[in-house]
Formats: structure tokens, sequence, C-alpha cells
């Protein structure tokens, strides 16, 4: 049976940063051994080489292991999904999803936000790109789903995954096994990555059939409106946290999402709130959000057209800023004006994740007891 659960952002105020999860711990918001999964945004580079990804793991696990019962193994397996990159006004930041003290909440017939967390098999790096990770990542939000209580695929409003990508070292390793890898470019294979893990999600879900082989990271009409797919060097399996509503569980929170269909479409942004059971004016600002706004989950792309409504840009031709860090800066920028808050999660590279050039977005809003 599904519980309650407490979703809450806190602020990372330097790299190693985890005073705000051990606040929340000490104060009875809910208890380390509670916690399902944390997703945030840390500041260094957004690259293969970001290490603060590393740094702002380590420093949560640390948090984890002292004020819980369990041990590292345990703490080693719960889903920390760090998106590096905090590229113009957006702030680093985590939202930590946990159980709620049993007691806290009673059942309600109201859609309410549950969890499940998942691993999936062993990404080997060969399958980075192709048919075997759309499949190893469809049977693990399958199984995140069971977890969570959700039986619907409608009833699910956002996935966040963390997945393996390519370096050195795991390039010569399928090498000497006999194998090839979609692509030597380890930049490149963080998008590949996260393209090829979207349609898994969009395959588990029922939003596509399985895709064939020639068409990952190139048919982009081929997308999930709820995926949010990372990657990095830290994990050789799939992260998968599935995020939904349903009745029966109670609490306070409530998730529901919407697509961006370009990079300036805030109007995206505030239909994913709507969804989320918040009621808005016709022409919604900041102000009318009050407190309950938990926070926003954004992937973006820069349009492979070169244009955004007509007019032309230089993000892809720019050889002294690479795409990821302008789009990211530029979404980043949008959604802090929608919500008023720069601490919002905003991730590139989102092939296969909304429709191209554009991104999906889930919200989550707490409303009240």
């Amino acid at each position: 049976m599904a519980r309650p659960v407490e979703v809450h952002k806190v602020a990372i105020e330097s790299v190693t940063d985890a005073s705000g999860l051990a606040r929340l711990i000490d104060d009875g918001v809910f208890a380390a051994d509670d916690v399902l999964a944390v997703i945030g945004k840390t500041e260094g580079n957004g690259g293969v080489n970001d290490y603060t990804r590393i740094l702002a793991d380590r420093a949560f696990r640390e948090v984890l292991l002292e004020r819980g019962s369990r041990d590292a193994a345990q703490v080693a397996q719960v889903p920390l999904v760090w998106s590096g990159g905090t590229d113009g006004v957006l702030s680093p930041h985590a939202t930590v999803f946990a159980h709620a003290p049993e007691g806290r909440y009673r059942p309600s017939d109201e859609p309410r936000v549950t969890v499940g967390v998942a691993m999936s098999e062993t990404i080997l790096p060969e399958d980075i790109g192709r048919p075997a990770m759309v499949r190893k990542v469809a049977d693990g939000v399958r199984k995140a789903m069971e977890i969570a209580g959700i039986s619907e695929a409608a009833d699910v409003h956002y996935v966040q995954t963390k997945t393996p990508l390519l370096v050195l070292e795991t390039i010569n390793d399928a090498k000497s096994r006999g194998h090839d890898v979609f692509t030597e470019d380890t930049l490149k294979s963080m998008d590949v990555s996260n393209s090829t893990t979207a349609l898994g999600i969009a395959t588990a879900l029922g939003e596509i059939e399985e895709p064939a082989a020639e068409q990952i990271h190139a048919d982009l009409s081929l997308y999930s409106s709820v995926a949010s797919c990372s990657s990095g060097v830290e994990l050789d399996r799939a992260q998968i946290v599935v995020v939904g509503n349903a009745r029966g569980v109670g609490g306070r929170f409530r998730v529901g999402h919407g697509v961006m269909r370009d990079a300036l479409d805030a109007d995206g942004i505030w239909d994913a709130i709507r969804s989320a059971g918040l009621p808005l004016p016709e022409r919604p600002r900041s102000e009318d959000l009050g407190q309950r706004l938990v926070n926003v989950f954004l992937k973006c792309e820069a349009d492979p057209t070169g244009r955004v409504r007509g007019r032309r840009n230089i993000m892809l031709d720019d050889s002294d800023v690479h795409w990821h860090r302008q789009i990211k800066a530029t979404v980043g920028g949008v959604t802090a004006a929608v919500t008023g808050d720069p601490a919002v999660f905003v991730s590139v590279a989102a092939v296969h994740q909304g429709p191209s050039g554009g991104g999906p977005v889930a919200a989550i809003v707490d409303l009240g007891d």
C-alpha cells in the first residue's frame, strides 16, 4: 500500500551543503530512513566532468547515513538525481521526496502524490543509444509504477531518471569485449543516453510503440510528455523515480504536467501548474501562486531548426559557449519569471522529451490539509 509523501525544496548554499536536508529531518518533517529520492541542481558546468554532482551526492548521503539507521549499502540505493549546471539565474537546490510519518495524514479519495523508485538492470556501454537500453529502462519504469501503487499510465506525471553516459574507460571496455558503441563523443553520449531513456519511459507508459533502432535519437516525432532524463559518470544503471497521483493515499501534495512547445512557452509551465490542481486566473502572475508551488521540473533543447518563433538564433553555431548552457539559461529565465523563484529544476538534452525545441514540464503543488 502506497504511503503519503512529503515533498520539500531546500537551497544548496555551497557545493557540499546538505544542511537543508538535515534541518528537515531534525525538525521532524520526515525521518532520514523515509527519504525516497532527491532531485537537484548543482552549480558545475553540466558536462561530463561536472564533479559537483558527486560532491552533492556524497554530502546528502552522509546526512542520510548519520541521521538514519540504514547502512551505507542501503543509503547507496536511494536515488539522488543531480543535474549539473545552474546557468543564468538558476539557483542550486534540491527537492526531497520522503514518506510522511505514520498517522500524519488520513487516507483520502483525492488524488495525491505517490512515488516509486527503482533501478534498472545494468546498462552496458554498448546498450546506450540502442533498443536494449530502451527495454531495460521500460522494465524499470514498470517496476517503479508498481512500487508507487500506480496502475494507470495516465496517473504518471513525472519520471526522473539518471543513467550512465560514455567515457573513455567504458568505451574501451566495450571494445575489449568485441562490441562497438553508438558514439565515441563523450559529450554527445550524454544527449544520447537521455534520449534513449526517454523512449524507454514513453514505451513503458504506452505513449509510443517500442522504437526501431534507427529511430533512436533521430525520429523527433517520438517523445514522452513526462520524461526528464539526466546522465552522468557516477552509475551504471538507470535510477528511476516515478511521480504520480493516487487515490486513497492522502497527503497535501499533487503533481501535474504539461509541455513547453518552444523555449518561450510560459503557458506550458502554467498548464502544468493547473494540471496539478492549483486554481489560477486566466492570465496568472507569480503572485497568484502564494506558497503553494513546491517546484517545477523541466527539460529543454535548442530547436534543431536554429529558430524560435521564426527568429534566427546562433546557439547551435556558437563555438564559444555550448548550446547546452545557452538554452538552459534561457528556459531557466522564462521559468523563474513564471514562478518568481530562481530555484527551479531546468535540465538540458531533451531529445525525445517533449516536442522538438520544447520540453516537458512537471509541477508539484501543496494543496494543504
